[in-house]
């Protein structure tokens, strides 16, 4: 295939550099939910994590974690919900959205 997906994960914890690469590749996972193949060898798939750091408090370890499966969740979800809510290409001849094929 060659499609690439990329998206980006916000939180308002305070991360370092390392930390933001861990949300972002926990969020992948996601990606590999919604999309199959994903990360194929022609693909630039990718995810970028933003954090802005208002949070009161760091991030424990059990908050990483689970930020980083809350992200997954969402990217699925967002993937799923773009692909659902997809306008066909307005040209004679154009595939069908998922909508029009499949939906109510």
């Amino acid at each position: 295939m060659e499609n690439t997906t990329i998206g980006i994960v916000a939180t308002d914890a305070a991360l370092t550099k390392a930390q933001a690469k861990r949300l972002a590749v926990m969020a992948q996972d996601g990606l590999a939910r919604a999309i199959r193949p994903a990360h194929g060898a022609l693909d630039g798939d990718t995810i970028f994590a933003a954090a802005i750091g208002t949070a009161l408090e760091p991030p424990s370890l059990r908050d990483l974690t689970e930020i980083g499966g809350l992200a997954a969740d969402c990217m699925a979800r967002a993937i799923a919900r773009a692909i659902y809510e997809a306008k066909p290409l307005p040209f004679a001849g154009a595939l069908p959205s998922w909508k029009q094929k499949f939906g109510k």
